[in-house]
């Protein structure tokens, strides 16, 4: 069954956050989970596609087309739709992937890196990435423990499937997985980052995990919390400096630094 957390501390936080990492095989801490953060822990799996609206499905192949053609020739690391895909994400085009990392800390910043929702509970999702490659159909499957891997890279996954539309005509019913972009940037690297596409674009992934619930957990960071939480994170360096380098990440790690706690109390 799937478990929703509720830390009343930092310590509490730190145990759920590193549960179930020792790997017995090994003798060492190896993490078979990935994390996604959000501020707002009432807020849906949606991604940027679905929350265009409309026939999102049927627009999201001319959404591509369009940015491939119009797009610098140097901007994917190669031909693959898989990469094409990842490059559009990083740039904020609406597509049907959602970010996750495999780093805790980091889905921690964003779940407390907007001052103006330190009102509400953020929440992480947690969610085994290694026991979910089992769910993929068998010629996907094939091709990963092929590889001895546990998610795709753009290159292993045009190897068995090179489209969208193929993707999509795998199964009846709906599959995640997991791939693992080129290195863009440093930002891509220093989050961490990794990202999740179910074969259905219409399918909202929480639903989906619903049926699948023994793979997930959700942790609700509470709003009391998220202070003391954001803090210890700048001390330990996570902060937009970091995970956006260049002068935007250190232009929003200043302002949040700056900003007062009880900021509307000071007008």
């Amino acid at each position: 069954m799937s478990e929703v957390l509720i830390p009343e501390s930092w310590g509490e936080l730190q145990e759920m956050l590193f549960h179930n990492t020792w790997d017995d095989r090994i003798s060492r801490h190896r993490s078979p989970f990935i994390y996604r953060g959000i501020n707002d822990g009432a807020h849906r799996l949606h991604t940027s596609l679905q929350r265009l609206g409309g026939p999102y499905d049927r627009l999201e192949k001319h959404i591509i087309r369009n940015f491939k053609k119009y797009a610098h020739r140097d901007a994917s690391h190669g031909s693959s739709v898989w990469n094409w895909l990842a490059v559009a994400q990083h740039h904020g085009l609406p597509t049907r992937l959602l970010d996750w990392t495999y780093s805790p800390y980091v889905s921690l910043h964003f779940a407390t890196n907007d001052l103006t929702q330190y009102d509400r509970d953020g929440a992480i999702w947690v969610l085994n990435y290694v026991e979910l490659k089992n769910y993929l159909p068998n010629k996907l499957l094939e091709a990963i423990h092929k590889e001895q891997s546990n998610v795709f890279t753009a290159e292993m996954l045009s190897s068995v499937c090179s489209s969208l539309s193929e993707l999509d005509q795998f199964l009846e019913d709906d599959f995640l997985v997991f791939l693992e972009p080129p290195s863009l940037d440093n930002r891509i690297v220093n989050q961490f980052a990794l990202f999740s596409l179910l074969s259905n674009p219409r399918t909202i992934l929480d639903d989906w995990l619903l049926q699948h619930d023994e793979v997930y957990s959700k942790i609700v960071i509470p709003q009391a919390l998220k202070w003391e939480i954001r803090d210890k994170l700048d001390q330990a360096n996570i902060t937009e400096r970091v995970l956006f380098p260049g002068l935007g990440g250190l232009s929003q790690w200043l302002t949040r630094h700056y900003s007062s706690k009880n900021k509307h109390t000071d007008l």
